[in-house]
């Protein structure tokens, strides 16, 4: 019998590192076939401070890091890790810098639907942001991708007109951060053994072994 697991990730869709973690967990899961995976996306917010309506993206890079060869040089080096796992960041064609609350508001509606569908919008809302350089605040551009994914996009898109679960989300990103998330992507395993950062698939793998057994919480 698959032995069943519930995998929780704590990422932000402006977060690269979280697209490359979970391509990396996907290909943990394939070396294991014998583990039944139920993955849950969990929100948190990069920057919360960015307003409503985004900044320029070019701009707000400029702000907050007063160096534009070592955003380069980083950019360089994703889309380089990206390439080896089938990503094609294009960092350029990006022109806003989102303020993710909608989008997560979004990720939390598509749950309703089951954790498969879930993480096809997940996996949307990262292409359209690093491949499109779409602004995934936008209501339409969020709607664009629940319809890509299979989600009912006429309702999510009127539910995402009021403020539905917003403050939830925001507590749930607070609470995040009072338990000790630091940065994304955070996996939990089973409720119990953590692991931060996009670690290769092995290091994953040895994660979801020990969180089957009876061993203590551990923190990577």
């Amino acid at each position: 019998m698959s032995a069943p697991l519930q995998i929780e990730i704590f990422a932000d869709p402006v977060c690269p590192w979280c697209w490359i973690g979970k391509r990396r967990l996907e290909a943990a899961l394939a070396a294991r076939p014998d583990v039944d995976a139920t993955i849950s996306w969990r929100p948190y917010q990069l920057d919360p401070t960015i307003p409503p309506e985004g900044l320029d993206r070019a701009e707000y890079l400029e702000t907050k890091f007063d160096d534009p060869a070592r955003v380069r040089a980083t950019h360089d080096q994703l889309a380089a890790i990206g390439r080896d796992e089938g990503i094609a960041f294009l960092f350029g064609d990006i022109e806003r810098a989102p303020n993710t609350l909608d989008a997560h508001r979004a990720i939390r509606i598509a749950a309703e639907e089951g954790p498969i569908a879930q993480g096809a919008l997940m996996e949307r809302l990262f292409e359209a942001y690093f491949t499109e350089g779409e602004d995934i605040s936008d209501h339409d551009v969020i709607a664009r991708a629940a319809e890509e994914a299979g989600l009912d996009w006429e309702t999510l898109r009127d539910r995402l007109e009021g403020d539905e679960q917003a403050e939830e989300i925001r507590e749930e990103i607070d609470q995040a951060r009072a338990i000790g998330v630091e940065g994304v992507p955070c996996f939990i395993f089973a409720g119990k053994l953590v692991v931060m950062g996009a670690h290769p698939p092995e290091v994953l793998v040895e994660a979801m072994d020990r969180a089957l057994g009876d061993e203590d919480d551990v923190e990577e």
